[in-house]
Parts: structure tokens; C-alpha cells; sequence
């Protein structure tokens, strides 16, 4: 008896059964849904932010190329030529106690007559402060951050206006005075934008204000994180991109591309096109120079082919 109870005492007592739960979870889902419609999954997040925007009357935005960082021009004859030349400014600050001579005047006069400038009055020790002791004269103007287009913008604008994109791209111009010079040229001939690399390349300074006469209100410029990546995306929607070499196989005047959407790459004027940019150009061309110069600045350079590509889209 005692050998039974010890083979019974293995035994297991009476089970639960799961009542179908198996066998139904065997079964599945069902296939998987989209994305969009998991819960928390980024496509689902962005898939409501797009439709609550839909719902709201504004449009996608398509990343914008971002802000540069606020700039100071010190001294009074700076202050002047800059309030002249309309580079945008946001406050206009001015020594206590300063010796009010013709320049202050002039900057004081200025600044009323355009309006939207904050006039501040700062003790000499303040004014020392913002401008790291540099010989300010008793006259601070501040030019607040340039808002920098996407270069893909500058294409569908030009779309939007039923014409082909007429844009130059900068690559390796360090001076502000090209930059605002090529955008000067691109409003004459009637372009659609610059666009500069965001790093080791000239930004929209004051100094490129007031070279741009006033031109750059008009024209936008655009900030590329990587100007190769750039041109290719510009390639992929069909635009032609263009090189300015002076080894260039083809004569500018020969250049039928121009008649088209086409964006002009121009170098800087000691070391032309980087190998990677040069690369990717569709077509690298020169302008002939009789004269024996061995090259033209970056504006002089720009306003050539512009010219050439406003005369053929006549």
C-alpha cells in the first residue's frame, strides 16, 4: 500500500484548461498594418502632424536652411554706410553723455527715417563690453541673424513663376564683397538665388549688404550643409549644374544649357572648383579672356555667365 501511495504521489492534480485562448492565439492577427496606422511609430507621428497641418490651412515645411548669428557693425563710419545702404538693423545703440557731431547725427536720421530700429542709449562701459573693447566711437549697430532659404526653394520658386531656375552656387568664396557682388548680378539677369556652403564660405554679413546695393532684399540666398549633395539633388530634378573652370572644355558662349534650368558653380578665384564639386558639374566650361588674365572674381565671373544666360533666354 505504502509503494502505491509513493507511485501516486508523483501524479499531478487535476489541470485548468485554457479554455480555446491557445488555440485561438494560434490563429493571428491578421497581416500587419502600415506604419502609419501602429500606434507610436514615427511614421504614425508624422502622419498626424501632416494632417493636422492639412487641417489648418499651412503647408509642409520643407526645412529651411537656417539662421546666421547676429552681427555688429562698430564705429561711426560704418554705422552710417551701413544705415545707408539698407542693411537690415534692429537696434541702433548710442554712447551717453557722446559728442553729437555730423556721422551721430547722420546714423540718428537714418535709423528714424527707416523706422523698426530700437534706438538705445549705453554707457561707454557697455558698449566697451559688446564690442570686445574695439573703438565702437559711441556708435553700435545691430544687424540681426540672416534666415537662409533651402536651395530647393530657389528652384520651386522659380517653377512657381513658370520659368526655368537660373541660380549660381559658390564654392570655396570667403569674401563677403563677392558674395554680395554675385547676388547683385544674379537680380540684374534675372536669377532665382545663390546658394553658399554652410561652412568655410562667405554668409550674408553686413559687408555683403551693403555690396549686394540692397539687391540681396530681392534675391534670396540659400545654406547648403554640404554643397555637393546640394548640386546632385538639383541634378536629380533635372537642372543642369554648371562649373566655371578656366581649363573648361567648352567656350561659355557655346553653352546651349544655358537656355534651360541650369545652376552656375563658380569657384574661388585662387583654387577655382573643388575636386568633389567639379565632379559632379555636368559641364565645365571657361570664359575666353583675349587680355591674358589668368582669372576674374567670383563676381566679375558670375556676372559673365548670367549675362550669357539672360541673352539666350531673351
Amino acid at each position: 500500500m505504502a509503494a502505491n501511495n509513493r507511485r501516486m504521489s508523483g501524479k499531478k492534480g487535476a489541470q485548468v484548461g485554457s479554455g480555446g485562448q491557445r488555440r485561438r492565439g494560434l490563429e493571428g492577427k491578421g497581416p500587419t498594418p502600415p506604419a502609419e496606422m501602429r500606434k507610436g511609430h514615427v511614421k504614425q507621428r508624422a502622419a498626424n502632424a501632416k494632417s493636422r497641418r492639412a487641417a489648418q490651412g499651412r503647408p509642409q515645411p520643407k526645412g529651411r536652411g537656417g539662421k546666421s548669428s547676429s552681427e555688429l557693425v562698430v564705429g561711426r563710419n560704418p554705422v552710417v554706410e551701413a544705415l545707408r545702404e539698407g542693411v537690415p538693423a534692429s537696434t541702433l545703440y548710442v554712447q551717453q553723455f557722446i559728442d553729437n557731431d555730423e556721422r551721430v547725427r547722420e546714423a540718428l536720421q537714418f535709423a528714424a527715417e527707416r523706422g523698426g530700429i530700437n534706438l538705445m542709449e549705453a554707457p561707454r562701459p557697455e558698449l566697451d563690453r559688446m564690442t570686445n573693447g574695439l573703438n565702437h566711437q559711441g556708435l553700435v549697430l545691430q544687424v540681426p541673424p540672416y534666415e537662409y532659404a533651402h536651395p530647393e526653394d530657389l528652384a520651386n520658386a522659380a517653377y512657381d513663376e513658370g520659368q526655368d531656375p537660373l541660380i549660381v552656387a559658390l564654392d570655396g568664396v570667403t569674401d563677403p564683397r563677392n558674395l554680395g557682388a554675385v547676388v547683385r548680378s544674379v537680380t540684374a539677369f534675372g536669377g532665382h538665388g545663390v546658394v553658399v556652403p554652410e561652412r568655410r564660405a562667405a554668409g550674408m554679413t553686413a559687408g555683403a549688404w551693403k555690396t549686394s546695393a540692397g539687391t540681396a532684399a530681392r534675391t534670396p540666398v540659400a545654406r547648403a550643409t554640404n554643397l555637393t549633395r546640394a548640386l546632385e539633388a538639383y541634378k536629380k530634378a533635372g537642372i543642369v549644374v554648371v562649373g566655371l573652370a578656366a581649363d573648361g572644355e567648352v567656350e561659355v558662349d557655346q553653352l546651349e544649357a544655358l537656355e534651360g534650368p541650369v545652376v552656375i558653380v563658380v569657384g574661388s578665384e585662387g583654387k577655382g572648383l573643388s575636386r568633389l564639386v567639379g565632379e559632379t558639374c555636368d559641364f565645365r566650361v571657361r570664359i575666353p579672356m583675349p587680355g591674358g588674365a589668368e582669372s576674374l572674381n567670383a563676381g566679375v565671373a558670375a556676372g559673365v555667365v548670367l549675362y550669357e544666360a539672360a541673352r539666350r533666354r531673351a
